[in-house]
């Protein structure tokens, strides 16, 4: 199992979905065909594993970033062009859906960058929705992602048995 041997496989689950642009749409299969875990359980550990990420986000989002700022020139830069990079890409979508564009960001599960739970999240805090009302939505969304992939996982499990590192 390489660098999760020896880590219970539902911490392994959720771990694995805490990883930004993976997340729950890897961490869910990797959990049931690999891992062995009851479909019920590898959906309850991948929706909450891609759901503390969000938690952090809102929770801690301004301490770190202007921790970060204020002691690195290049965080600095790096910070500027991201938070401009990520409200142009996001504000068309959110004047055009509103808040419901954070349910459409994470419900879909793509394994890509600029989807789920950590954009929608970093998205909704950049533009200031306050966290009462992003985090159901994008609770919500990861509900919906998690069903979506509990069907893809076994209706193609032998597909996505190629898509598993074997190491993992």
């Amino acid at each position: 199992m390489g660098l999760l041997s020896g880590i219970p496989a539902p911490l392994a689950t959720m771990l694995i979905a805490m990883i930004p642009s993976i997340e729950l749409s890897v961490a869910l299969p990797v959990a049931v065909l690999k891992f062995g875990l009851p479909v019920w359980l590898a959906y309850v550990c991948s929706v909450l594993g891609s759901f503390i990420p969000a938690l952090g986000v809102f929770a801690f989002g301004d301490i770190v970033i202007r921790f970060l700022r204020r002691h690195s020139r290049l965080a600095e830069r790096f910070f500027t062009w991201l938070f401009a990079r990520t409200r142009g890409k996001f504000m068309q979508k959110y004047e055009r859906y509103g808040e419901a564009a954070l349910l459409l960001l994470v419900s879909f599960p793509l394994p890509l960058p600029l989807s789920g739970a950590w954009t929608a999240s970093l998205a909704g805090w950049l533009v200031g929705i306050p966290a009462r009302r992003a985090l159901p939505l994008v609770f919500l969304g990861l509900l919906i992602a998690g069903g979506i992939m509990v069907v893809v996982t076994l209706s193609g499990s032998a597909l996505l048995q190629y898509f598993i590192p074997p190491n993992l």
